[in-house]
């Protein structure tokens, strides 16, 4: 084995052509070469004669296999040219173009030239870094105002635009921006200070300017007392400059603004320096470098520089975690934001829409929202707050001593409130009876017959359920009023409508018409629309809801009356529907506004909300009354009070989307009154687009609508997602049918819930409920004229029913035919089922036999599997035997011959000519090969044979 190996020099294909050319070992016998292979041959025999015809046909023909390498190279050339025409074909970008104008004061590096940028930033105290995107919209649209700002600051700050989408460019590369444009200021050495606020000149001023100056001087009592009565947190530094041109610390507390600015970029905590030795002392600041944190409410801190590192931004951290603020401003960025959902869940919360002018150095508005949120939080009466408040109103001021808390002044002793009357000034509306000769009533509560008149002293404020029940029996029933005469003024007593023991008091007189114009110029803020009274009985109608005057504006219609201001002043701490107070912008977000209830077209964007999550409710100020102090306290105290008198604000569709001659009747919020509540009979659908059963009764209400006429009774539906009822006419679920009959609309019947909703049942439903009789007694007294044109009413539903009763007997008689026909196709249908049953029944049959038979051959399968399985062990058995044989004939053949040996050990000799023949010389025909020969030949086979195995 190791001979042929070494002879073959480890390939196969070699010890091959040696055996092809007859060089297998032509030596004499005895030389231990084997015999040769049997004539049966193996796998690996077919494969070494395959590869010895490659190798012959390769020397023979070279050429072959040049070309076979030839063609497999440009195989190769192809493939890769095909692959590589595969990928994406990129057009290059086209170069940039300058985005900015070149008469602009904006340095424009359009080619994404950052380090460039970052050059001229060094060179100059305060530099604004412009990142756009060409292709980006809020980019382009705010191009302009960055030009805008550049030209009132050019002399002061860099304005530098760099273009970071170029690929090429390497803000590209260096700066990674998730949206555009990004806006970076550097004050010298410190930045970036990002800018997020609104993308418009005066704010992007406003916020620069704030980077130039991050400190304000207050040299003055009078600059100290602004200071701390803003509404914005402020943070005081005392710094001695007379011993020192740049005292210990002042460049820490100057950089703590700035990173004031960094972390906040709406700027809401104020940063202000002190020189003055005396006016330090004011805000007990005694050492030079100490800083002082002013708090409207709590007490005021001073840094603690024995406990905390003066860093800057330990300095930041301390002021912005114990800050009070008392308002905060709101800026939505417009896209998809948890700004206001956040904010609304900590509770009832004021809105308020001003424009507002950064620039501006005053803001008379703000400083009276900053009075009324300083009252409404001042819950102990501080001797500071209420020195502040002097301050905001521009009164005498006394000598500013010291913020110290002073001990309170004693208040001024008020008269229990169950002696004096409780009244409400009420505006009559045109059509009483009083409004012929007096035109405001003022209506008292608690009185006795005897018709005392109110005081024209303070009056303070009453409960508004007792006032509640008072209005309600003013406007809604008609009393016969006592009348007690009288020179200037008329008062009447009546009573009330809950009890037969109290009474009410109103004592009506003519104001001066200058006031009402005062009030509302155009149509009166207290107009409401006509009462009929007297015709109520004749005439399918009710008043639409008015807009009753509350207690503020006793103010205007009686001067003399006026409400303590002591009342206001700490009421967030009385109530339990504490609100926070939010600014926003009119200018930038009056879409919010009108979303809340605010006129689209208006030409002063003032608008004041109150939205209360909670209660799922929120109010509005009327927009017809200014926006100021006096309006804003009222809107709140009317708020707070536990029988709040606001009226909850419905928002609802457009009226006009919806066609007025139709059918069914689409109701919104404000066609609710003149289609409900002020005309005949009225049968009501609620329904929402989400609800999957609505939808099912249209055609009934469509068939309701055909057969009743229009001037008799009105079939409406409402859309309940889109348009909010008052809480009494709201449903607790979908759909609910309710009817309101003529003149009786306080007496509205549900539709019962576990009866179906059928024509025929919902015309036995109106029928009963519309019929006066079955009204209470007690509830009106119907005159003659209107017994009568019911019975005409009556008689002509009769006559149109019968009518229609006639056209459905017909359609019954057609439905009856078409039934007999259908019964017919039905039984064809159930001959046609019995006659496929069978056949199925049929095929299920053959189904179970070929199944059965499939499975006899899978059987037959598994069973012939089995045996040449059994077959191919027996095989592979015989086949090792017989190598065993082959190895046991082998030796007893070796084991033979060296007992022939043996047996004759003389020598023989043999005559060797001088020419010996060679191995391979062919023989003479009819000659036997020698023995030695056949050994030799042999030898190899069975080497070949023995390796094989």
């Amino acid at each position: 084995m190791s001979e042929c190996g070494g002879r073959g020099g480890g390939s196969s294909s070699s010890s091959d052509d040696a055996e092809d050319e007859g060089g297998g070992g032509g030596g004499p016998a005895g030389s231990g070469s084997p015999g040769p292979a049997p004539a049966e041959a193996s796998s690996a025999g077919r494969l070494r004669r395959g590869l010895r015809s490659a190798s012959l046909m390769a020397r023979q023909r070279p050429e072959l296999l040049c070309g076979a390498v030839a063609l497999g190279c440009a195989l190769l050339l192809a493939l890769k040219f095909t692959c590589s025409r595969a990928k994406d074909v990129i057009i290059p970008a086209k170069p940039p173009v300058s985005f900015f104008s070149s008469r602009s004061l904006v340095l424009d590096l359009f080619q994404g030239q950052l380090d460039y940028a970052e050059h001229v930033r060094r060179d100059s105290e305060v530099v604004l870094l412009f990142f756009y995107a060409p292709w980006c919209g809020q980019s382009i649209a705010a191009r302009a105002e960055i030009e805008h700002a550049a030209n009132r600051l050019s002399d002061q700050v860099l304005f530098v635009a760099v273009n970071c989408w170029w690929n090429q460019g390497k803000c590209r590369k260096q700066k990674h921006f998730f949206y555009f444009p990004v806006i970076h200021l550097y004050h010298r050495s410190f930045g970036p200070i990002e800018y997020k606020g609104p993308m418009s000149a005066v704010y992007i001023e406003k916020f620069v300017r704030r980077v130039m100056k991050p400190l304000l001087y207050i040299p003055s009592q009078s600059e100290l007392l602004d200071f701390l009565s803003n509404y914005e947190p402020g943070v005081l530094g005392y710094f001695e400059f007379s011993s020192s041109p740049q005292p210990p610390g002042y460049l820490t507390f100057f950089t703590s603004a700035l990173h004031s600015l960094k972390k906040d970029y709406l700027g809401t905590v104020r940063f202000g320096v002190i020189t003055n030795k005396h006016l330090a002392k004011l805000v007990s600041l005694v050492h030079s470098g100490s800083v002082y944190l002013h708090r409207h409410f709590n007490t005021s801190l001073v840094f603690p520089r024995e406990v905390l590192n003066y860093t800057a931004e330990n300095i930041y951290k301390w002021a912005s975690e114990n800050r009070e603020t008392l308002f905060r401003w709101l800026r939505p960025h417009g896209g998809k934001s948890l700004l206001l959902h956040n904010e609304l869940k900590k509770g009832p919360a004021l809105f308020l829409f001003l424009p507002f002018d950064p620039l501006a150095e005053s803001h008379p508005l703000i400083d009276e929202i900053t009075e009324v949120a300083l009252e409404y939080n001042n819950c102990h009466g501080d001797q500071v707050v209420e020195r502040l408040l002097q301050h905001l109103r521009r009164l005498d001021t006394p000598m500013f001593q010291s913020l110290a808390p002073q001990p309170p002044a004693p208040l001024l002793d008020t008269p229990p409130m169950a002696a004096s009357p409780c009244c409400n000034s009420v505006v009559l509306p045109q059509g009483h009876s009083y409004s012929r000769t007096h035109n405001v009533c003022e209506l008292c509560v608690n009185q006795t017959a005897g018709g005392l008149r109110p005081s024209s002293a303070s009056m303070p404020q009453c409960s508004f359920f007792e006032m509640a029940a008072a209005l309600d029996s003013f406007y809604l029933k008609e009393q016969t009023f006592y009348h007690a005469a009288s020179d200037s003024m008329e008062c009447s007593n009546f009573l009330t409508s809950y009890s037969p023991f109290s009474y009410y008091t109103a004592c009506c007189r003519t104001i001066n018409r200058g006031v009402v114009s005062f009030i509302d110029s155009e149509q009166g803020v207290f107009e409401t629309p006509t009462l009929a009274f007297s015709s109520l009985e004749k005439k399918c109608e009710v008043a639409a809801p008015s807009s009753l005057p509350h207690i503020e504006e006793n103010r205007y219609l009686f001067p003399e009356v006026g409400v303590a201001s002591t009342t206001f002043t700490g009421l967030s701490c009385r109530t339990n529907k504490t609100l926070n107070i939010y600014l926003l912008d009119s200018n930038l977000f009056w879409l919010y506004a009108e979303r809340l209830g605010a006129p689209s077209s208006t030409h002063v964007k003032e608008f004041a909300t109150i939205v209360d999550v909670k209660e799922e409710s929120h109010y509005i100020l009327d927009p017809k009354q200014t926006l100021m102090k006096f309006t804003l306290e009222s809107f709140i105290q009317n708020f707070s009070v536990l029988y709040s008198p606001l009226k909850r604000h419905l928002i609802g569709s457009d009226p006009a989307q919806f066609p007025s001659q139709h059918l069914i009747t689409e109701v919104t919020t404000d066609t609710f009154w003149e289609v409900v509540l002020r005309r005949q009979d009225v049968l009501l659908l609620y329904y929402a687009p989400w609800c999957g059963f609505c939808p099912s009764l249209n055609h009934v209400f469509i068939q309701l609508a055909r057969l009743l006429p229009v001037d008799a009774l009105t079939v409406a539906r409402i859309d309940v997602s889109q348009n909010d009822l008052p809480w009494e006419f709201m449903v607790d679920r979908l759909p609910t049918i309710l009817f309101f009959p003529c003149n009786r609309k306080d007496l509205s019947v549900k539709y019962p819930e576990d009866l179906p909703i059928t024509l025929p049942n919902l015309l036995r439903f109106i029928l009963h409920h519309s019929d006066p009789a079955s009204a209470p007694q007690q509830s009106r007294v119907s005159t003659q004229d209107c017994l009568e044109s019911e019975a005409v009413l009556q008689q002509g539903h009769i006559s149109h029913l019968e009518r229609e009763i006639q056209k459905l007997r017909a359609e019954i008689s057609s439905l009856h035919r078409a039934q007999v026909q259908v019964e017919g196709q039905l039984s064809n249908a159930r001959r046609d089922e019995r006659r496929l049953l069978r056949q199925q029944q049929t095929l299920e049959k053959q189904h179970s036999v070929l199944q059965r038979h499939s499975e006899q051959l899978q059987a037959l399968y598994a069973q012939k599997a089995r045996e040449l399985q059994e077959l191919a062990d027996a095989s592979q058995t015989l086949l090792t035997e017989n190598a065993w044989l082959k190895i046991l004939v082998a030796t007893m053949e070796k084991k033979l011959e060296g007992q022939d040996r043996a047996e004759d050990p003389a020598p023989r000799t043999e005559v060797r000519p001088e020419h010996p023949e060679p191995t391979g010389a062919p023989q003479l025909p009819g000659s036997a090969p020698s023995p030695s020969s056949g050994s030799s030949s042999l030898a190899p086979e069975r080497k070949g044979e023995n390796r094989t195995d």
